[in-house]
């Protein structure tokens, strides 16, 4: 059984919503058990012994974020936590997927993608989403949203690959 942890902080409920789709993501691959814990329920499970000691080492993370502007220094943030990732020894997932993924012709518009393209703002690193000033459930769209639930999966789907790759070394 592969285990998934999706920890996430929200200030206005944009992030939790991407939060919960990366979580439906996650519970949609085999064998795999997801939990979603708030920042601060996170951090209260933890000791901060963990970086000392590497005791996430070889394990797999992701991240992804949320702003109110297709900028928003969104990679910022996602640089932030893979570096910390990868000071933990961590295992990093990408997010594989080509902006525009299910719309690659909106690229040749001046418009570009819509709020249904998967990838619209054009991450590698990991899902990012633009919620603008727009009321929780109306945004982030739901090509972001989609895109969230993709990257679960595939977070769980890697993880996965990995548990079994040690269980036959």
């Amino acid at each position: 059984m592969t285990k998934v942890a999706i920890v996430y902080h929200s200030t206005y409920g944009h992030t939790k919503l991407q939060a919960e789709a990366v979580l439906r993501g996650a519970k949609s691959a085999p064998d795999t058990e997801a939990a979603i814990y708030t920042a601060e329920e996170a951090t209260a499970k933890l000791d901060a012994k963990k970086w000392f000691t590497l005791a996430w080492k070889d394990k797999v993370a992701g991240a992804f974020t949320n702003s109110s502007s297709f900028s928003g220094d969104k990679v910022n943030t996602l640089v932030g936590l893979m570096i910390n990732a990868m000071q933990h020894g961590m295992i990093y997932v990408s997010l594989g997927m080509n902006p525009g993924a299910n719309q690659p012709e909106a690229f040749k518009t001046l418009a570009g993608p819509g709020p249904d393209a998967h990838n619209r703002v054009g991450s590698f690193i990991g899902p990012m989403s633009a919620s603008f000033q727009v009321a929780p459930g109306e945004a982030p769209g739901p090509g972001d949203i989609q895109t969230a639930e993709i990257y679960g999966k595939r977070v769980a789907t890697i993880a996965a690959q990995f548990a079994r790759g040690r269980a036959s070394s």
